[in-house]
């Protein structure tokens, strides 16, 4: 595939996850607030507590969805059809035992858990144990759905995991109108429908797959070396998949040890809110991966690590277009949201998002590992560094400091692993050069600099410069975007890539004439 043609590839599958992720987060954040209300900030937070737990539980999911995701992309890269079927095969069955595990750990473990350690109010008690049960049968479904769009994306089929995105929120939506009929549990009832969408999509997913993609079609089939090729490089994810689930999920059920639900809803808002804005980076370096890691696949290096490179840039200035105007009316932002603001939120927000800025870095520079499959040392040093915020937050807590404290420490760490830890992997490993990231650090940095004063500084004159709130809320979020924005094309871009990208433009716009 020509560097020209894998662009456009790039280019229109972006496209099909913008509109998929524009459509899903406005859906998302209005059912939010709908749940929000019709839960309750302490039910809300239980929720978010007892799945979060469920989630922490299958830590050994996110590493083998990296390795099925990785393998499969690699060989559809060297275009081995029956290598492929076997290999679909093997994992879909790994899946399916690791589905059986999970099952078996939870209801044990994790249910002496629930019950013991944390802070649930005694009435809550019974609908919490329901919840648990019903969210382990949910992951149960989204751990077998896995193999089947890790297919979707490996083929690059950036439209259809689009219509699903889409279509999920709309049956998220469904649920919102079903929460306000009737007079039950609706804690209960809401992780039963939850657990519903979640098999919908699975069954979706996998049925797409079979009549689409030859090497999905449901047959037995066990290879002893691509188990070993999957559960080796699974095996080097295993600690970073733990260490992740750590700090999402596990931080979560650390503050709910300490601090009531409502602080746990705090911080679940505050990840909604970052989600819905990496969502805009996710599906850039969604559509970009592929390509880094056929290109590798294909020998051809100096390819694929510009594509690194400059998908890292991208994503970079993307993220800063969103933080900046977020962080600047993060808290009419959230009361416009959710009506009532549960305490907490706002720092908590803002302190997320920064963290995203740093984590792009992060997760973008893995790219170049995960393509040439060399995971061993960074799964053993990024991993435990950021595994060391879990215990670190743990005693700040028992210290009585704020539940901010954990915030603040995953944003130092994220600080070092995307600007230290994966450069130096990248130079070990891929014979990456220090010039190589001053290309990146360098431009970032200086529409980092030259974005902020002019809105911080209408930021603290805010009550002198705008007339009430509204004026103040809007006009704060355009001066953000149209600032970074600016910055990110005269600064951060060099004069190549801005002729580059004006003559795509152009081209759009004759097209459609």
């Amino acid at each position: 595939m020509s560097s020209d043609s894998s662009n456009k590839t790039i280019v229109k599958n972006t496209a099909f996850l913008y509109f998929r992720m524009l459509f899903t987060m406005i859906v998302s954040l209005y059912t939010s607030r709908v749940v929000l209300q019709y839960l309750g900030v302490e039910d809300f937070g239980i929720y978010q507590s007892v799945g979060g737990f469920v989630a922490l539980i299958a830590f050994v999911n996110g590493a083998l969805a990296t390795g099925t995701s990785r393998i499969l992309t690699f060989e559809l890269g060297k275009e081995n059809k029956e290598r492929l079927k076997d290999t679909f095969s093997t994992v879909l069955l790994v899946h399916v035992i690791l589905a059986l595990l999970v099952i078996i750990l939870a209801e044990t473990i994790g249910l002496w858990f629930l019950k013991n350690k944390l802070i649930i109010p005694e009435e809550r008690t019974f609908s919490s144990i329901i919840v648990f049960h019903v969210s382990v049968l949910t992951l149960l479904f989204s751990i077998i759905q896995i193999p089947y769009s890790a297919s979707i994306i490996s083929h690059e089929k950036m439209s259809v995991y689009a219509y699903m995105s889409i279509i999920e929120v709309t049956l998220k939506l469904a649920i919102v109108y079903l929460l306000s009929i009737g007079n039950f549990d609706k804690l209960i009832f809401y992780s039963i429908l939850l657990c519903v969408v979640q098999i919908v999509l699975s069954l979706t997913y996998s049925f797409y797959c079979i009549h689409k993609f030859s090497e999905t079609h449901l047959h037995f089939s066990f290879d002893k070396d691509i188990l070993r090729d999957v559960l080796s490089y699974s095996g080097w994810s295993l600690f970073s998949s733990t260490a992740t689930s750590l700090s999402n999920q596990g931080a979560v059920v650390l503050i709910n040890m300490f601090f009531s639900p409502g602080i746990v809803a705090a911080r679940a808002i505050a990840n909604q809110v970052n989600s819905a804005a990496s969502q805009f980076v996710n599906n850039f370096r969604t559509a970009a991966n592929p390509q880094i890691v056929k290109r590798y696949a294909a020998s051809d290096f100096e390819g694929s690590k510009s594509l690194l490179l400059n998908s890292t840039k991208f994503s970079f200035f993307i993220m800063l277009i969103l933080s900046l105007p977020i962080c600047l009316v993060a808290e009419p932002l959230l009361k416009l949201w959710l009506g009532v603001v549960p305490e907490y939120s706002v720092p908590f927000v803002q302190l997320a998002i920064i963290t995203s800025l740093f984590e792009v870095l992060d997760t973008s520079f893995y790219t170049a590992l995960y393509a040439k499959g060399q995971i061993k040392e960074n799964a053993l040093i990024s991993p435990t560094i950021l595994f060391l915020g879990f215990p670190i937050s743990y005693v700040l807590f028992k210290f009585s400091f704020s539940p901010l404290a954990l915030a603040w420490v995953y944003l130092i760490i994220r600080i070092v692993l995307g600007t230290i830890i994966k450069p130096l992997l990248l130079i070990k490993i891929v014979n990456y050069k220090w010039n190589d990231f001053y290309t990146v650090f360098i431009p970032c940095l200086k529409v980092l600099i030259t974005s902020l004063p002019i809105p911080l500084i209408s930021f603290f004159y805010k009550d002198i410069l705008f007339c009430n709130q509204i004026v103040s809320f809007i006009m704060l979020a355009i001066i953000g975007i149209i600032s970074v924005t600016l910055s990110s094309w005269y600064i951060g871009l060099d004069r190549d890539l801005r002729i580059k990208g004006k003559g795509i433009f152009l081209d759009k716009i004759k097209k459609k004439r």
